[in-house]
């Protein structure tokens, strides 16, 4: 016997169950809005390239090559946002820190000693990577 659990109770369970029915039987919608209906998988669909091989338009700025994106955003992943601004040891010691790969502390050590850097963007101009 349920306790209060069930708030539709056994007349109204079995009338729901007769009103679905036919849905849970049919092998097509039933329903008049399509928004409801599920779309088909579409494996058998080629992959759509929406770049035909190249960088996305927009995705790299101008005066930026595809790679000066890439180490600029690996900076960013490495270094936080509370860090700036920041000087060349900061920024070193940070990426060192958080486990940064080599080659971007290797880039870091590169930057001249005397400048601070408000963000990862002007780490990489300071670098000669970008603009």
């Amino acid at each position: 016997m349920d306790h209060g659990t069930n708030k539709a109770g056994p007349a109204r369970d079995d009338m729901m169950k007769k009103e679905l029915q036919g849905e849970l039987k049919a092998d097509r919608a039933l329903r008049a809005e399509e928004d409801h209906e599920l779309e088909p998988a579409g494996e058998d669909q080629p992959e759509v390239s929406r770049t035909a091989g190249g960088p996305a338009p927009g995705s790299v700025p101008d005066g930026m090559t595809p790679q000066a994106v890439e180490i600029r955003t690996e900076m960013a992943q490495h270094l936080r946002r509370s860090l700036y601004p920041a000087d060349r040891d900061t920024i070193v010691s940070t990426l060192r820190e958080n486990n940064a790969p080599d080659r971007l502390v290797a880039l870091a050590q590169r930057l001249p000693e005397n400048e601070r850097y408000e963000n990862a963007q002007r780490i990489v101009e300071s670098l000669g990577l970008s603009r």
